[in-house]
């Protein structure tokens, strides 16, 4: 028997179809099949809107605005860049979310004109005051698939390193910040058990296993999320 259909499942079904029908629309000039994938654009509408979290026409109307021709059309995941930041003293770097109030590494939009790692110190500067060096990435994280965010989006982790600087929280993003053992955490943390021992781990110089979501042999089932 399959598992119970999930919102999780829902919104990544209704967002995939959304995608398909972006894309095709950026490339295909003819009626027909434009007004299918318009037809599909609609359907997508309706699913998302099943989880209660707004009206039809308001996503068929934000997905049909988005579409471009040709290449930049081409609907892909956003990305996000994330930084653990560690110190001389082992020590965790951690922001409080002026717009959740949940603790979490820093983490942001990735620009335009910056590579990865260059978003990632720009970030810790930005929203911390601490300056930093990029060392390696230890993460990369479909957030559609792990449930922290509600449109496609990948995240990609690097661990980095302070060389400079003092905490000074941005003052329209931050609450509060610090840093910390693995003793005396804030609470509460986003996703704790997805990366809290592997950035110990790596800001320490002790072994761990970068992390990335291993492909799954059935995409599109129900449940195919699951761990």
């Amino acid at each position: 028997m399959n598992p119970e259909i999930s919102a999780q499942d829902l919104l990544r079904w209704s967002e995939s179809l959304a995608g398909v029908a972006q894309t095709g629309l950026a490339f295909s000039e003819v009626q027909f099949e434009r007004e299918r994938y318009e037809e599909i654009i609609e359907i997508a509408s309706d699913i998302k809107a099943r989880i209660g979290s707004g009206e039809p026409a308001q996503f068929s109307e934000e997905w049909l605005s988005s579409v471009r021709t040709g290449l930049a059309g081409y609907a892909t995941p956003k990305i996000a860049v994330g930084a653990i930041v560690g110190n001389d003293d082992g020590e965790l770097l951690l922001i409080q979310r002026a717009d959740s109030g949940i603790w979490l590494y820093v983490t942001g939009w990735a620009d335009v004109g910056y590579s990865a790692a260059e978003v990632a110190q720009k970030e810790v500067l930005e929203e911390t005051g601490i300056e930093c060096e990029a060392v390696r990435p230890i993460g990369i994280y479909d957030g559609l698939r792990l449930g922290f965010t509600t449109i496609p989006l990948y995240s990609i982790v690097f661990q980095c390193r302070a060389v400079g600087g003092e905490l000074k929280a941005h003052p329209q993003e931050v609450t509060d910040l610090g840093w910390f053992t693995p003793e005396d955490l804030p609470s509460p943390i986003a996703s704790a058990d997805r990366w809290i021992d592997m950035a110990f781990a790596a800001i320490n110089d002790r072994p761990y296993d970068i992390y990335f979501d291993e492909p799954r042999p059935e995409v599109w089932r129900s449940g195919a999320d699951e761990d």
